[in-house]
């Protein structure tokens, strides 16, 4: 199972910096790579909720399920 995060492309179609988008949601700029970076092991749903609200986009733009 391959769980792919297409955070970056959500940022480049908003033109948003991850740093503008760290200090929107209220975590770590550092966290954020690790979520974008698809090494995270877990994400909070009200994390994925405050992303979702400031890229104005759905679960589904960000998360992918990628079989093996």
């Amino acid at each position: 199972m391959a769980i792919i995060v297409n955070l970056d492309v959500m940022l480049a179609k908003r033109k948003m910096k991850s740093k503008d988008l760290a200090e929107t949601i209220g975590i770590t700029t550092a966290n954020l790579s690790i979520l974008k970076s698809g090494k995270a092991k877990a994400i909070r749903f009200s994390t994925l909720e405050a992303i979702c609200k400031a890229l104005d986009c759905q679960p589904s733009d960000i998360l992918e399920y990628v079989k093996d």
